[in-house]
Order: structure tokens, then sequence, then C-alpha cells
């Protein structure tokens, strides 16, 4: 007999105990994914064998090219990394320790902790819930039978009794539905997560591994959202509930319009509450497993050329590089001439630029370097030909 029998068995007695039966159900189906997967029959034991020792091979060949150096910062993150993938893929009492805990635990505590419960928070909220559907319950079966209700709406009348049914509908969407919906996909991702642990090692699927992380994420926070705000919307809801009854056996119309109007209102918060939740785990760079990695001579190579565009240079023709020095000798003159003529700020400002006319070296130095197109560079493109070389080759 199974232990979650009991749970499920009493599962449709109110939101509380579908909740108990949903965390019941996702632990047992966890650890038997985690035993069938990587425990000691599990079936894909060879294939972590297989990868991790793809892991130590390509290691190897990194050292063996020169690609990679034996030392602590070469070495520290990769036996990290080795060490946490075997002990999260591995062993479930440290995946249910830290991964299981982390993701249902520690969301209901933080909200118990901002509610000021001394249990759980997800509970007491799923508790109070219940009273409300009772309330609302009781109040429908004094206003009218069930037969008679479900008569009107197939008529298309919009009486109270009908608005009120619709708002505890849209109610329970808001908050069972999104409660349940959550809890079940976070089971979900905690029974493929060794998998998506192991595919960590390796940089080309680190990115299937940050998007996991991310989704675990998504479906562990939107729980206490729904918690946070169903709080505040429930302080709404009770005295509404308790004005239904107008005290001649009916629904009073404003208090069942109020009461719609909060339920619809609760079901857009939850929206927006997905929409944020979306949004946020999105911008998270997962401890940089999902980032593109740099060579580091790229890098270097940036870094010296103080990232200039290459599109900036040129191809140029021999004519055209003899003769810009002579270009820019005229441009500086034309720029001395115009400082002889405003008077210049210090006379030692001027003496430096006709120091810079008197010395051709210095102004060739000045010139950026020139640069051949993507195509043409190479060792050949090294050797440029000046524009006198054909004269002396018909010498």
């Amino acid at each position: 007999m199974s232990v979650c029998e009991q749970f499920t068995a009493n599962a449709s007695a109110g939101v509380a105990p579908a909740l108990r039966a949903v965390d019941c159900l996702s632990n047992e189906a966890t650890a038997a994914a985690f035993g069938r997967l990587f425990g000691g029959q599990g079936a894909l034991l060879p294939a972590l064998t297989v990868l991790l020792t793809l892991y130590i091979a390509f290691f190897a060949i990194s050292l063996l090219t020169g690609r990679s150096r034996i030392g602590i910062s070469a070495l520290t993150p990769r036996m990290m990394t080795l060490g946490l993938v075997l002990t999260f893929s591995t062993s479930w009492v440290a995946y249910q320790g830290v991964v299981w805990t982390l993701a249902t635990g520690a969301p209901d505590q933080i909200a118990g902790v901002l509610m000021g419960a001394k249990g759980s928070a997800t509970t007491m909220f799923a508790d109070r819930i219940d009273m409300i559907f009772g309330a609302i319950a009781e109040v429908g079966q004094t206003a009218g039978s069930a037969e008679g209700a479900a008569s009107s709406a197939a008529s298309g009348s919009f009486t109270p009794v009908n608005l009120m049914w619709l708002a505890a509908l849209l109610l329970m969407l808001g908050t069972v539905g999104v409660l349940l919906t959550a809890r079940i996909a976070l089971a979900v991702l905690l029974a493929l997560g060794p998998v998506f642990v192991v595919l960590a090692l390796f940089p080309g699927t680190r990115g299937l591994t940050a998007g996991w992380l991310r989704g675990l994420v998504l479906t562990a926070i939107t729980p206490l959202f729904v918690v946070l705000g169903g709080g505040l919307m429930i302080e709404l809801i009770v005295p509404v509930v308790a004005g239904l009854a107008n005290g001649q056996g009916g629904v009073d119309g404003r208090a069942a319009l109020a009461l719609f109007l909060i339920a619809s209102v609760h079901v857009a918060l939850m929206a927006m509450v997905m929409r944020v939740a979306g949004t946020i785990v999105a911008g998270w760079q997962v401890f940089g497993l999902g980032a593109p990695e740099r060579s580091a001579g790229g890098d270097r190579a940036a870094g010296a050329s103080g990232l200039v565009p290459i599109a900036e240079y040129r191809m140029e023709s021999p004519q055209q590089s003899a003769a810009a020095p002579r270009r820019a000798i005229a441009i500086t003159q034309s720029s001395m001439e115009a400082a002889q003529a405003t008077p210049a700020p210090s006379a030692r400002r001027t003496t430096t630029i006709r120091n810079q006319l008197a010395a051709p070296q210095a102004l060739s130095s000045a010139l950026p370097p020139l640069r051949d197109g993507g195509r043409a560079r190479g060792i050949g493109s090294r050797f440029r030909t000046s524009a006198s070389g054909p004269r002396e080759m018909m010498r």
C-alpha cells in the first residue's frame, strides 16, 4: 500500500487535501524516477560512465594540444563541476536534501515569514480558501437547489446566484488551478533533474542545464506569488462573502457583484504574476552556464587593437600610398596658416607644430597604419611595392 493513497483518497475534500496529495505524489514520483535513471540499477548509468570518460579524454587532449594547462585556476572549476555532477546525479540523499528542499520548501518558508505564519503558509492559505468555498456553498444551498441554479444558468439568466457561482469558479481557477499546475510542473522538472545535471559537464550542453534551472525557479516561485497575492485578496473577499445572504433565503445582488469583481481581479493578478515571474527568471544568468565563452586569444587581440573596426582601413594603390604623406603635409600646412591667422593660446604649442613639420619621420609615424582587406591579408601583403619600383626594374 502506497503512503500517498490516504492523501489521494481525501484529495477531493478541499484545496488543502489536494495540495497535500500532490506534494506526496510528487515526492514519490521524483524518488522513483531518480532510482530508475541513476540508481543502483539505473538505465542511464552506462551513459553516465561514457560521458565521464569523454570529459576526461577531452581534458587530456586539451592538455596535449596546449589549449589548457595544469594549475589551480584551470583544475579547480573542472573538479568542482565534476564533483557536483557526480553528487547530485548519483545520490538521492544529496539531491533531495538540496534541490528538492530548496525548490519546494524555500518559497513556502519565505511566504510564512512575510505573512507571519507559524507553519506552512501554503497550507494556511489553502485552509482559508476552503473556508471561503464552504461559506459560498452554504449560501448557494440556502438560496436554492442545485437543479434550479443549473436551469437558470442554462437559460442564460444573469441572477445574483449565477454571479456568485461564477465568481467562485474564477476564484478556484485563480488559486487552486495555479497552485496545482505549478506544483505538478515542478514535480516533472525535479524528476528530470538528474539528466540536466549531467549535461552541465560539457560547454555545448550547459545551455540546457541553464534552461532547466530557469524553469525550476519559475515553477518554484510561482506559488510564493500566488500565496502572497491571494492573501491580500482573501482579506477583501471575507467581508463580501459574509454579506452574501440577504436574510430572506436569497443572495444579495451587490455582494454577488462585488465577489465577481474581486474574483476577476484575482484572475488578472495571477496572469500578471506569471508574466512577472517569467521576466524575473529570464534575466538570470544562471552562474554563467548559458553565457558564450570567449577565447583568450580573441580578447588579447581586441585589447591590442583598441577595438578599432577593420572596416576603417581600406585598400589603397601604391600611388595613393606614396601621395598620402604629401596630402597630410598639405593639410598640416593649411592648419598652420589658420593657426597663424588666429593667435594661439600658447607659444609652446606653435613650436611643437613647427617641429612636427620639420620632422617627416614624426609625421609619418603619426599617420594611421594602412591595412588591406580581409582577402589580401597574409604573408604577401607585408611586401608592398613603392611608386618607384617599376622604374628601377626598367633601369
